[in-house]
């Protein structure tokens, strides 16, 4: 069944949620204290992150779809 939007609550009891929007997996989280900066397109092994101060948006790479790292029934 493919799913076209869907978002679930985070696990570890933090602000935000996670996302999979046309097969685009990742996590939105809102911190309450740290600040991260305003930084754009931090790019990890699987991940891109997107930090607007309190704000941290988690995107899966096109790439990481296929590895054994791959974020299989995150979201939905």
């Amino acid at each position: 069944m493919f799913i076209i939007v869907a978002t679930k609550p985070l696990n570890d009891r933090t602000r935000g949620f996670r996302f999979n929007f046309f097969g685009v997996k990742g996590l939105l989280r809102l911190r309450k204290k740290q600040s991260r900066g305003f930084s754009l397109f931090n790019r990890d092994g699987c991940m891109v992150a997107h930090h607007m101060w309190r704000l941290s948006l988690y995107v899966e790479k096109r790439r990481n779809k296929t590895t054994e790292r791959k974020l299989s029934h995150f979201a939905g």
